[in-house]
């Protein structure tokens, strides 16, 4: 299995480490340490996240780490990082189509 992230998820990892930052700049970085290293354990059981509610899609799943949702989808070979969410937020199907 190989784990991919979209420039989306990137992004918004970024954007929200940079948020953290302006309070706390070590908080930021474990927070997107701990972020990174939860998407690790997906190579070894990719299944681990539930079923994100709204979809019902066996193949687009969530793992939950604080406050944030991180949405992936398991392909044949690759797990691929489609958004971070904080929980309160709406998800956008868009963000997860592309």
């Amino acid at each position: 299995m190989k784990l991919e992230w979209s420039p989306l998820a990137m992004d918004r990892v970024g954007k929200i480490a940079e948020y953290i930052y302006l309070d706390s700049p070590s908080s930021a970085k474990k927070w997107s340490n701990e972020i990174f290293d939860s998407t690790e354990k997906l190579l070894d059981l990719p299944n681990i996240g539930r079923v994100v509610p709204e979809l019902e899609d066996k193949k687009i799943r969530e793992i939950i780490k604080g406050n944030y949702r991180i949405i992936y989808r398991i392909d044949t070979n690759i797990i691929s990082i489609l958004t971070v969410r904080h929980t309160r937020q709406i998800l956008l199907i868009e963000e997860i189509n592309s």
